[in-house]
């Protein structure tokens, strides 16, 4: 259906209601003409005649009766339809997907889901955890949350954390036995614990910085896995050492069982941002869940820190 058959359709039904053309056309501000032009386009659309005209009344032809008993609810579902989407236009409420990693899951949203669902009664959350690179567009998710320097650029993203810094860790019965490193190259003589990264593919090579200047290793080991939390505890274990996000390890590092090497030489990172596709009609669902990420980020970043972006 167009937006012209739309317009004759309650053009026709303004005529039913007022008996009259010249009533209809007040009532909807337009010309006589226009609503006559409207109603025949109408009759020429389905063939038949609906209206009778008289120079003092309109009625409907048996056809005409007819189409109106099935257009009328019919149209009344449209502008129910209108009205319930305008409803989520001006209020936060309705279903919000966001696909998140595992380690953005529990750095970022299981702190405060709880006190997030309680001021916004109306919303309800669907979250997919997913390590690799979602395409939300595609997934029909209405935002993802990732570290900064994975996001497509191509995405509208809010940063939602300070910088983040990576950390080198190994269990204390594992350095009681190998003895710990004091530069990234004496890894090469370590068992370390690697990560296949979920959408590349690949290998990911451990990345340091010294005097300025960025580089990365490919370490060795005998566990790959794809999974953060997986890697952590295979660490913990005393199996190798692992590269993670330091605030992820904050517990294990605070009871001793992890402890933190080449700590000179793990730089820091853009930390996590909310990401979604367009700045335009933003639902209010999202508007008040960046709203409320960016004042969480706002409230943690240390005095004088600024964004990545």
């Amino acid at each position: 259906m167009m937006a012209d058959d739309l317009t004759g359709l309650t053009t026709l039904l303004a005529v039913v209601d007022k008996r009259s053309f010249t009533a209809a056309a007040a009532a909807l501000r337009v010309t006589p003409s226009a609503v006559s032009q409207a109603v025949r386009a109408v009759e020429a659309r389905v063939g038949v005649r609906l209206l009778q005209r008289t120079t003092r009344s309109v009625g409907l032809t048996e056809a005409g009766a007819r189409f109106v008993a099935q257009l009328r609810p019919a149209l009344d579902q449209v502008g129910a339809a209108f009205a319930s989407v305008g409803e989520l236009r001006d209020r936060p409420a309705g279903l919000l997907k966001l696909s998140v990693s595992h380690v953005a899951y529990a750095e970022v949203i299981e702190p405060v889901l709880a006190r997030f669902l309680a001021g916004y009664p109306d919303i309800s959350i669907e979250i997919v955890v997913d390590d690799g690179l979602t395409n939300i567009v595609a997934q029909g998710i209405d935002a993802g949350i990732r570290l900064g320097e994975t996001v497509d650029r191509e995405m509208v993203a809010v940063a939602i954390s300070g910088h983040l810094r990576s950390a080198v860790v190994g269990a204390p019965a594992y350095f009681a036995a190998r003895g710990k490193p004091k530069h990234p190259r004496d890894l090469h003589a370590h068992d370390c614990i690697n990560v296949r990264q979920v959408t590349r593919g690949g290998i990911y090579r451990w990345e340091f910085a010294e005097a300025g200047k960025e580089f990365e290793i490919a370490v060795d080991g005998r566990i790959t896995a794809n999974d953060a939390g997986v890697v952590v505890r295979a660490a913990c274990d005393g199996l190798g050492l692992a590269y993670v996000i330091e605030s992820s390890v904050r517990d294990e590092l605070s009871d001793q069982r992890l402890v933190r090497v080449l700590e000179p030489y793990c730089p820091s990172f853009p930390g996590y941002y909310l990401y979604y596709s367009s700045r335009a009609h933003l639902a209010p669902k999202l508007r008040v869940l960046v709203d409320f990420l960016r004042r969480g980020a706002t409230r943690k970043r240390r005095p004088g820190e600024t964004p990545a972006r």
